[in-house]
């Protein structure tokens, strides 16, 4: 029976400013509660701290049946790790710390192959063995044939940097769902997974017994699975005790029912202030209305230390301005171009004002045309080229910017880059707050949460002049304010726009659809087409 349960839990920032306090909330077997709330908020610290990886400040956690977390960023793993690391970094503590005493022991056999540490080794082998180790094997067997379609002897020692975000992610949900885990903490498990992969993701979690939480910022995937929606703003957190569906109406209740406790609560405080004057002016004339007075005092102060009504959540206001500019008719042409080893040879023209989807399964190649055509040195055959004027704008899908780590948001904005130019610190500070990121101009880009990064690479697209936008998977991390603000400035940018989506809801507004299907070729589509499988080829 899988059980989780929030008390009175707090966090603070390093600079002592309250992030949340006094959450309460449970998850009960079989339930699928959603956490949501805007960027920034503290909905990955929240899940870090049910995850059992941050201690919270105050409060208590308490989970029963055994747990299992599952890290935003996963899916987003590009350094040097197989897939046995990726499997064992989903795994419980104690296949983790069985595996490593093995494999450091297993490293000493081979630079000294002595008999005391042969016996060592043995030890830790029989130790692997008794935390389950050769059981999680068995299911890792099947998660990745289920996932990759190869046994885990074959799927071991490859780099996870050949497997695409929603391969990776696709392995780590297989093994939480088939584990023994009575509890999941899934935060945004959906990013990068195609539409087969989140249809399977909701099959899984309308069908699973287990006690889950998971973050989304996908509202289709959000209407057909919750339970209950917990609301993470104002430094606190509410329940709806129903589905996503009904949550905007609940909120907007909430909202309204606060204003009003606000609106009643600092009439009876002014109510108290003027009779406390009242009756000090009173006292000053007549003895006998000293004690009327100080009893008003101090009813005055009570009411000041119980405090006002629950915080009214400030509403998002992200206003991206993407202007592009006037490019030759012909955008991007490509003439026999094919993915070595991902796709077939296709011809392609896409022309200025154009909005083209580019779909597919995962592992198909999207990424790596959107690469290819930023002049990374994919591997290909073919030509392609850019026309006249053309501009391009990368948002990347990872968020792997190695050159920003260390830097804040105002040393990169102030260093520029390419043709973006540098801006003074009251520029730039003026540039974030419209993108709701004020407050982290002073914060290093690696600490800001998936939705702030993602935030931030749409700011450098607005001041780098771009043309032409080529986006991977932009809405992935972004809260629901922000995503539809990116559609709203994708729609009126006034260039051209080429984006790998799984996101049904933005795909909507795209008029080309370029679909790289299972059988290696690249076909042009009249519609979203979804249900396109895995790409047959060996792996």
């Amino acid at each position: 029976m899988g059980f989780l349960e929030f008390n009175a839990v707090g966090w603070d920032l390093p600079d002592g400013q309250v992030l949340f306090e006094d959450v309460n909330f449970s998850v009960s077997t079989g339930e699928v509660a959603v956490l949501v709330g805007a960027n920034g908020v503290g909905k990955t610290t929240l899940v870090s701290i049910a995850g059992g990886t941050t201690t919270a400040r105050r409060g208590a956690v308490l989970a029963q049946g055994g747990l299992a977390l599952m890290p935003q960023f996963i899916g987003s793993m590009r350094e040097d790790t197989t897939v046995r690391d990726l499997l064992l970094a989903a795994a419980p503590a104690r296949i983790q710390e069985a595996a490593a005493a093995m494999d450091a022991l297993e490293i000493q056999v081979m630079e000294r192959d002595d008999e005391r540490t042969q016996m060592r080794y043995a030890e830790s082998i029989a130790a692997w063995g008794e935390a389950g180790g050769y059981d999680v094997e068995v299911l890792w067997d099947v998660v990745t044939i289920a996932a990759l379609g190869i046994p885990f002897d074959q799927a071991r020692f490859r780099q996870v940097n050949t497997l695409s975000g929603g391969e990776q992610k696709r392995l780590v949900l297989e093994t939480l769902f088939r584990g023994r885990e009575q509890v999941l903490i899934l935060d945004e498990p959906d990013n990068y997974l195609d539409v087969p992969g989140k249809r399977w993701l909701e099959q899984q979690l309308e069908e699973t017994d287990k006690a889950v939480l998971l973050v989304s910022h996908d509202r289709e995937l959000l209407g057909n699975v919750s339970t209950k929606v917990i609301t993470l703003e104002g430094r606190g957190a509410w329940v709806h005790g129903g589905s996503f569906t009904g949550w905007r109406a609940a909120r907007q209740a909430r909202q309204d029912r606060l204003a009003e406790l606000h609106r009643r609560w600092d009439e009876e405080h002014e109510r108290l202030k003027e009779l406390v004057i009242r009756l000090r002016e009173q006292a000053k004339l007549s003895a006998a209305m000293a004690p009327r007075y100080r009893a008003a005092m101090t009813r005055l102060h009570r009411y000041e230390e119980a405090g006002r009504p629950p915080e009214i959540p400030r509403e998002q206001h992200v206003r991206p301005r993407l202007e592009g500019g006037r490019t030759g008719t012909r955008v991007i042409t490509c003439e026999g171009l094919g993915l070595t080893g991902l796709m077939d040879a296709f011809d392609l023209e896409i022309f200025y004002g154009d909005r083209v989807a580019v779909l597919g399964s995962n592992g198909s190649g999207k990424s790596h045309l959107l690469r290819l055509l930023t002049g990374d040195p994919v591997p290909h055959s073919g030509t392609w080229k850019l026309g006249a004027r053309v501009v391009v704008g990368y948002f990347a899908q990872t968020h792997q910017h190695p050159e920003w780590v260390g830097k804040t948001l105002v040393d990169i904005m102030g260093r520029g880059e390419g043709i973006r130019g540098g801006l003074d610190r009251g520029a730039a500070v003026g540039m974030l707050s419209r993108y709701e990121l004020a407050g982290c101009a002073d914060q290093r880009f690696e600490t800001l949460s998936g939705g702030q990064q993602a935030r931030f690479q749409v700011l450098l697209l607005e001041l780098g002049g771009t043309t032409l936008l080529l986006l991977d998977e932009p809405t992935d991390n972004l809260d629901l304010v922000s995503a539809e603000a990116l559609q709203h400035a994708v729609e009126q940018f006034n260039g051209t726009v080429v984006s790998v989506t799984h996101d049904r809801w933005f795909a909507s507004s795209f008029d080309r659809f370029l679909l790289f299907r299972s059988d290696g070729t690249v076909v042009e589509t009249d519609e979203a087409v979804w249900d396109e499988t895995r790409v047959a080829r060996r792996r």
